[in-house]
């Protein structure tokens, strides 16, 4: 079995509109739709997906939208800012698509001797571009995670899940903890240094999913994370991916992902995204979900 989970599969988030939500992740940053489907345990609401032309993991960012869903507020137990590659030197060419597209950001600054710029989704939702060498433009980067006390969680994430300790550093936002996985995306823990909880809502994040390559080394995952006394789900299939989930002991739900079957199972890569797929169970009631949910328009 594998010793360490080599990387994130994918993030999900809320968000309101979800015509402003593709519009967005689509025409001002670049996402391909792969996949738009259902939430499997509400199927009156959409669940989107973005990512690169074929949908590969590490490059996945998901999104139910509940339209009248009111603002969020990111707090203690929530991941509170997703980081996107940028490539060596290309940390300028990412300012200038955002400037371009009328986004405000700030930066860039200095984080762990890297360069970063900070900006936000029509939702707020906290957003970052990070220029790493080795990786292309749009990958998961990093994640960063609001937690109180971040020792019992650096435990999980090193005794448990195999990722190695990088350091800290102390930013305007408090003190951070720096952790990596083997394909270098890196998981913060920021020491969250206020009493406000966190909200539910548009604009927050609701999981983040790790991933690993097969269903046999899936299942002893499930068992390791288990014998590390967390509570964590049976496995549940998510027809694009195999899913168990837990939570950290921050609060942050986690999420581990097989890379197979993956997001061309149903329909060919060629035309990902571009009809409603559903699970095998809603079929029988297509028309119905169809006329529930708001019409979207994807940009070329």
């Amino acid at each position: 079995m594998q010793t360490a989970i080599p990387g994130l599969h994918h993030v999900t988030a809320m968000c309101a509109s979800p015509q402003e939500n593709i519009d967005f992740y689509v025409k001002s940053l670049g996402r391909r739709l792969v996949k738009r489907t259902v939430n499997f345990d509400e199927p009156g609401t959409y669940h989107l997906y973005y990512g690169d032309h074929a949908g590969s993991p590490g490059t996945i960012i998901t999104f139910f939208p509940f339209v009248d869903a009111g603002p969020g507020r990111a707090g203690p137990g929530m991941a509170s800012a997703m980081a996107l590659s940028a490539p060596a030197g290309g940390i300028g060419d990412a300012a200038e698509m955002l400037a371009e597209h009328g986004i405000d950001f700030v930066g860039p600054v200095e984080r762990f001797g890297e360069s970063v710029i900070t900006f936000a989704d029509p939702d707020r939702m906290p957003l970052e571009i990070v220029e790493r060498p080795g990786q292309d433009y749009g990958h998961i980067a990093g994640i960063t995670l609001w937690v109180r006390d971040p020792e019992p969680s650096a435990r999980v994430l090193t005794d448990v899940m195999g990722l190695t300790a990088m350091g800290e550093e102390r930013d305007d936002h408090g003190q951070r903890l720096r952790f990596k996985t083997t394909d270098s995306t890196t998981v913060d823990l920021l020491r969250a240094e206020t009493r406000v909880p966190g909200a539910m809502g548009a604009g927050t994040f609701h999981h983040v999913a790790f991933r690993v390559p097969d269903h046999e080394t899936h299942l002893a995952w499930r068992e390791r994370v288990a014998s590390a006394g967390l509570d964590v789900t049976p496995v549940i299939d998510r027809q694009y991916f195999d899913a168990i989930y837990f939570r950290e002991p921050g609060g942050v739900l986690f999420e581990i992902a097989t890379d197979p079957p993956g997001f061309a199972t149903d329909e060919p890569v060629e035309t990902l995204g571009q009809t409603l797929k559903l699970p095998p169970r809603y079929e029988a009631v297509r028309d119905r979900i169809e006329k529930i949910l708001p019409p979207i328009r994807v940009p070329a």
